[in-house]
């Protein structure tokens, strides 16, 4: 059986070190052989081996000289955002709960980012943010989802929510400009 062999960069040495250590101390035994693949390349931002390895397939370099994380797949990415925007409407709203799991969480990021940053807010004000990116009518669900997913903290009576911040992954992100674009352009079409 043929290898191939695959080029691998780390932008920065530094933080891949930090990083391997942070994972080495996880395995309560030496890691084997794919799983320090796993932590080499997990280091320089991608998922896993098999993610590296088929981005270097796709690429001859896969890292730019440069690039501070891994190129996304494009076509994977595109098509991921295509299959997730069914849920929504020309006006960039929720209109359906997602039945399959692996959907939920990058439609949920829609609500999270319709939250103002950095303020606490009633549950009466949470609510209205939720209902204004959604329209099938179940902000509960919504608002439940946000704090379990820990999107956003609440007080254990609830009466007070403040938005968790954090960088939502390439492919929500990408998600998430192409429902802004839907708002901008409804609202422009809107008399």
């Amino acid at each position: 059986m043929s290898r191939s062999a695959y080029a691998f960069h780390a932008h920065d040495i530094s933080l891949l070190a930090r990083s391997l250590i942070k994972q080495w101390g996880e395995h309560p035994s030496a890691p084997g052989h794919v799983q320090m693949l796993n932590m080499l390349v997990r280091a320089s931002g991608y998922r896993n081996f098999q993610h590296f390895r088929t981005q270097a397939e796709i690429s001859p370099n896969p890292l730019p000289s440069g690039a501070a994380v891994p190129p996304a797949d494009d076509a994977a990415v595109s098509g991921e955002v295509k299959r997730l925007l069914r849920y929504f409407d020309d006006e960039g709203r929720l209109i359906q709960w997602p039945g399959k799991f692996s959907h939920r969480l990058p439609c949920l990021w829609s609500i999270w980012a319709g939250i103002p940053a950095r303020r606490i807010l009633a549950e009466r004000q949470v609510n209205a943010f939720i209902r204004a990116g959604e329209s099938f009518g179940d902000h509960v669900l919504l608002r439940r989802e946000l704090v379990d997913y820990k999107m956003m903290w609440r007080t254990p009576d609830g009466s007070q929510y403040r938005r968790i911040e954090q960088v939502p992954p390439p492919a929500v992100r990408l998600l998430l400009r192409q429902l802004f674009q839907r708002r901008r352009h409804s609202r422009a079409g809107s008399p």
